[in-house]
């Protein structure tokens, strides 16, 4: 077998090859040298399976009334906390709001799109029959979240909106990253954990059932993509010297600044503001007003808040060290995170996702058995 890349890992079952060493793959001895790391969360596939082609699942045809109702409340677009708010009337607000949850959805589309390219791009270079297994899986799963997000965005809006800069080149870093620890940690930790947070959120607070809906059957898949990560944390962090955690560490951090600070930043949505008759540059400074340290300490009090999701996450993974931890203990109690434990926000509502998802399953086999 050809020599794998040097990489920072402490266990085989991430180790790789280059993505054009098809060789090492149908070499004899791989077969059989399989991980069982994986096998759980393989194996719960069929728990969660769902379809979005098929309206027994999720029926994309539920109406909304786009023009008069929020999809969301007012309280969480930081435009109108702003002087933004008293340059608008009622409707205008509800046509910035459904803009806005536009703009967040097309970005989670275009994630969904990254999270796929890059668990493809695992299958070809994991060595290990598990891993590689569990990569394909995650692959499957992440074309039917796309598939999802495309025909809700098609039903509210028609088309979704282009991806934004800062997120758009962080993807293409992940996915044509050649260091299995970049993709891990910034894909599969913190984009995942991004998404958990963002669905906790939508699903909590958004008044479109069908979006409710849609984010719930997407976690039911995202709850075990976020374990991968978590079980490479596991079995990697502690045994890294201090050069290869500082490594991780800084790595994390660097993606973390980029999705905190320029992911919901108003440069980012400009034409939003054209539409509604806004300068753009002025509301990016009234917003910049308004958007204080303080505001987003206050917002990182609730637990479905994303970014709170995101240093949880890194906290429990054990990346976060004395080193880094000045950064986000501005934002968030650390100590009150770490107490917390495993438990992550939107565990619930998978857990009932897929208690639904097994009642629709189970009686569709039935319903195959009579036919």
């Amino acid at each position: 077998m050809n020599a794998v890349v040097t990489q920072i890992t402490k266990d085989p079952a991430y180790n790789t090859v280059r993505p054009s060493d098809f060789g090492a793959m149908i070499q004899v001895e791989r077969y059989g040298a399989r991980s069982t790391a994986f096998d759980k969360i393989i194996t719960a596939t069929h728990d969660h399976f769902w379809d979005p082609l098929d309206p027994a699942y999720i029926d994309f045809s539920q109406p909304f009334d786009m023009e008069n109702q929020p999809l969301l409340p007012a309280d969480i677009m930081v435009e109108l906390q702003s002087a933004v708010a008293d340059k608008l009337d009622e409707k205008q607000k509800i046509q910035l709001i459904n803009m806005n949850t536009h703009w967040s959805l097309s970005s989670i589309l275009h994630g969904e799109q990254g999270a796929l390219g890059l668990s493809a791009s695992l299958c070809h270079i994991l060595v290990d029959p598990g891993a590689q297994e569990y990569a394909a899986n995650q692959a499957r799963e992440e074309a039917r979240h796309v598939t999802a997000f495309t025909r809700y965005i098609q039903a509210r809006w028609g088309k979704p909106a282009p991806v934004g800069p800062i997120l758009g080149n962080l993807l293409s870093e992940l996915v044509l990253a050649e260091e299995v620890y970049k993709k891990l940690v910034g894909m599969q930790m913190l984009v995942e954990g991004l998404a958990m947070g963002a669905f906790a959120m939508l699903h909590a607070k958004t008044f479109d059932p069908l979006l409710k809906r849609t984010t719930q059957l997407v976690m039911t898949d995202e709850a075990f993509h976020h374990k991968f990560g978590k079980i490479w944390a596991d079995r990697t962090m502690p045994k890294l010297s201090e050069e290869e955690h500082n490594k991780v560490e800084d790595w994390a951090l660097s993606c973390f600044q980029s999705l905190f600070f320029n992911l919901v930043s108003p440069d980012q949505k400009g034409w939003i503001y054209e539409r509604l008759g806004l300068d753009p540059a002025w509301v990016q400074a009234a917003v910049l007003e308004a958007a204080t340290d303080d505001m987003r300490r206050d917002r990182m009090k609730d637990g479905t808040d994303i970014f709170r999701v995101l240093i949880k996450t890194l906290l429990n993974a054990g990346i976060i060290t004395d080193r880094t931890r000045w950064f986000y203990e501005q934002y968030v109690d650390m100590i009150q995170l770490k107490a917390e434990g495993d438990y992550m926000v939107g565990d619930a509502i998978a857990e009932e996702g897929i208690e639904y998802l097994k009642d629709i399953n189970k009686n569709r086999k039935r319903a195959g058995k009579l036919a």
